[in-house]
């Protein structure tokens, strides 16, 4: 018995001096990469001195420190991302200026895809989209300046102007042999974000251009509008490029009555933040609808994102932009700042936005829909009494041919012929009606 309790406590003894060696050991380890780090860390900031000292006094053109730190610093946050940036005094200042009308803009979204400054999206009724601008294309030169090199915040600077002075915008656009020369007036920007129409009895079509302060309340008075009426939405997204992030969680949970809608995620917990939908604020469960294109991006992707994750919709359309990140302006002196994407966003399925995009449930590209008008078959026996039929309704032509004007005038209305005119939108609408049989 004395036997096996000294052999007991000798082996109590015996783990806890292992333990207290590897707990030593490990003490170590961690302090020794620790001191390693900083070691690291010092050698590459002596490093960067160095050549900053040798560029200073070699260099055949005479350059300030200060000019050669600000031309290091921005071209380490340009490398960073598409979207981190370096703002010297003047870009600060004009980050910071508020418009109010003061300046006048093209309509337009832009971001770098694969390294070139693109259209995101022009804004449906803008300057840039009277113009002709398209989701896609790439913007070569503004006026005579390259764009090679240039970052977003630069470019919408030199957009931006007095309003009624006039802009150049040269582009590249798939499928033309040569750049494109753009004229546009810079105006003042007002954008409708939110109109619904009707398409046929019981399908309401909804469309966001943008996501402003109000979406959320506007979409809800559009569908409370309809209400009683309305057998499947159609909710439109092309060339929207997104906007305030609680609007597009709100949107979402119109139609979502719990879960994840959006999450963000970051180095640090501070960064980290979950949006969920609330049965409370849902306020329609009828078939539902998703257009998106190339130009819906951001805002646009985690609504439609999370809407087919939630399997609430089906997306139709085209792959969308890829921009989901978030950026935060961090001053470091009084008048200089940087621009750090500090987290991405998630949908609900753990997947990322950003530069991969939302891919549609039915890829759809955009084109018109083949009808033909003029063929017609008669097959009743009596073709007598069918050309009879079709000369009453010769008298009564004028009256039909007012009606049909009225009805397409209606702007509250979408007809057939406007269907035949957007493929996308036909198939969407195909689509809700057959979920809408479905449904029962």
């Amino acid at each position: 018995m004395k036997n096996k309790k000294f052999m007991t406590i000798g082996f109590i003894s015996v783990a806890a001096a292992f333990f207290m060696m590897f707990s030593t050991t490990l003490f170590a380890a961690s302090k020794q990469e620790k001191v390693n780090k900083e070691a690291s860390r010092l050698e590459a900031l002596a490093k960067f001195t160095k050549v900053i000292s040798i560029v200073e006094q070699y260099n055949v053109d005479d350059v300030t420190i200060e000019d050669l730190m600000d031309k290091a610093l921005t071209g380490m946050m340009q490398n960073l991302d598409a979207h981190s940036n370096y703002l010297i005094a003047k870009d600060y200042k004009r980050l910071k200026v508020q418009t109010d009308g003061e300046f006048g803009g093209l309509g337009i979204t832009v971001g770098i895809r694969d390294g070139a400054l693109t259209v995101i999206a022009p804004l449906e009724g803008t300057p840039a989209d009277e113009a002709g601008l398209e989701s896609g294309d790439i913007i070569l030169k503004i006026n005579d300046e390259s764009t090679l090199n240039m970052t977003i915040d630069e470019a919408v600077a030199i957009m931006r102007g007095k309003i009624g002075e006039p802009i150049d915008i040269t582009i590249v656009r798939e499928g033309e042999s040569k750049p494109i020369e753009v004229h546009i007036v810079r105006g003042n920007i007002t954008i409708q974000s939110v109109y619904e129409k009707t398409i046929d009895k019981g399908v309401l079509y909804i469309r966001v251009t943008s996501f402003d302060k109000k979406v959320k309340q506007d979409v809800a008075k559009a569908i409370k509008k309809h209400e009683g009426k309305t057998k499947g939405i159609i909710l439109d997204l092309r060339n929207n490029p997104g906007g305030l992030l609680d609007q597009a969680v709100g949107l979402v949970d119109l139609f979502v009555n719990e879960g994840i809608v959006v999450s963000q995620k970051g180095r640090k917990d501070s960064d980290k933040q979950v949006y969920t939908a609330k049965s409370s604020e849902t306020i329609s469960n009828v078939p539902l609808v998703v257009l998106v294109n190339g130009g819906s991006a951001s805002a646009s992707e985690i609504v439609s994102g999370a809407l087919q994750d939630h399997k609430r919709a089906i997306v139709v359309g085209e792959k969308t932009f890829g921009k989901g990140s978030v950026q935060v302006v961090l001053p470091i002196t009084d008048d200089e700042a940087i621009k750090l994407t500090i987290a991405r966003y998630y949908l609900p399925s753990g997947r990322t936005i950003q530069a991969v995009g939302v891919t549609p449930d039915i890829e759809v590209f955009p084109g018109t829909v083949k009808t033909n008008k003029n063929k017609f078959s008669i097959k009743e026996a009596d073709l007598k009494k069918h050309l009879e039929e079709e000369l009453k309704k010769v008298d009564s032509n004028d009256k039909k041919v007012s009606k049909k004007k009225e009805e397409i005038d209606n702007k509250d209305v979408i007809t057939q012929e406007m269907l035949n005119k957007d493929i996308q939108l036909k198939e969407g609408v195909d689509i809700i009606k057959a979920l809408i049989i479905m449904k029962g």
